[in-house]
């Protein structure tokens, strides 16, 4: 079946990659790709599809890769219009992509591989390897995953330069040291210590701005007992667009004693008429299961005064910047 689906890519002219460059989208391809990567941070697969097809036919090769996520991710698997994605990408000289041509063989099953060889890791090796030595952040923390990739995968040489991305301002790769610390426990002697390790990277990110970064440290202050300042970082996911933040902010305002909701003990008083307030602004930006859910979960939690005060309040939830998003990876699962 896989070589079914490469079919038709091999018919595509094997051109030499592009390097990547800062593509000068016009207002009209720039305000399409902001659309669509807002549509992307919410899990709207569809709908994101046709705003980034203005940007790739640009050719902005970042919109080219997250058209081929779209598909993947859609199809639940590497089909034929995601691999015409990725290589479009490719070819434009986006690693990322290449990484996925590798994992779903095109170049031994289809036959399209790079234009000097046959190993699309390592091709994105030596096409990322030059810029993350001129100082290329993004290059630096994508060679993170190419060295897991590349024949001989180097897991020291990944960390050397996802350290050097982090320490060369990249807040992606100060949330990832974060995650690893977290998440490592045979490295550190208790929890307590592997915590306050996490707790340094992700203030870090928290500080240089990246919500995802702010919405983990608020966690880990948490677990560290420290839940005022927990709540003040979670408040601050929350204003930058967090999905998990505004969901914290909505569930401590209606009952935050309910369930065990440890991250409400730095909370302010509740509201819960702003607290629904909150799940209604959500449920309108964000519509889908898990906005319905938590409407129905917390309805009987407030009287019917409450929830009317809450409508009443919802467009103050509403246009807010930056939008929400649940920030998925960009080389996720």
């Amino acid at each position: 079946m896989r070589i079914t689906l490469l079919t038709a890519l091999t018919s595509l002219l094997l051109v030499p990659l592009i390097l990547p460059s800062a593509w000068a989208l016009d207002d009209e391809a720039q305000g399409a790709k902001e659309e669509g990567m807002r549509l992307w941070g919410i899990h709207q697969w569809e709908r994101m599809q046709p705003p980034l097809e203005i940007a790739a036919e640009s050719g902005d090769a970042e919109a080219m890769y997250y058209l081929g996520e779209a598909n993947r991710l859609l199809s639940r698997g590497l089909s034929q219009a995601a691999l015409d994605w990725y290589y479009q990408a490719a070819q434009h000289g986006e690693p990322y992509a290449m990484l996925r041509l590798f994992d779903g063989g095109a170049c031994e099953l289809g036959h399209v591989c790079p234009e000097n060889g046959d190993d699309w890791p390592q091709a994105a090796l030596e096409l990322t390897l030059p810029q993350a030595e001129a100082g290329d952040s993004e290059a630096m923390a994508a060679l993170y995953y190419i060295y897991y990739y590349v024949e001989d995968p180097d897991e020291e040489e990944a960390l050397t330069w996802l350290n050097r991305a982090a320490e060369a301002g990249n807040a992606w790769a100060m949330n990832m040291l974060g995650k690893r610390a977290r998440d490592d426990e045979d490295a550190y002697s208790s929890d307590t210590e592997r915590l306050e390790a996490a707790e340094v990277w992700f203030r870090r990110a928290a500080e240089a701005g990246y919500a995802p970064g702010m919405n983990n440290l608020a966690s880990v202050l948490n677990h560290l007992d420290h839940p005022e300042k927990a709540w003040q970082w979670m408040t601050k996911a929350s204003e930058a667009g967090h999905m998990n933040g505004r969901g914290w902010l909505a569930a401590c305002n209606i009952a935050p004693n309910e369930g065990g909701r440890e991250l409400c003990r730095g909370a302010p008083e509740p509201d819960p008429a702003e607290g629904w307030a909150i799940f209604l602004a959500i449920h309108e930006e964000v519509p889908g299961t898990s906005s319905e859910n938590a409407l129905r979960a917390y309805h009987d939690s407030l009287t019917p005064e409450q929830r009317a005060e809450g409508e009443r309040m919802k467009d103050d939830w509403l246009g807010l910047e930056p939008p929400l998003s649940y920030f998925p990876e960009k080389f996720g699962p």
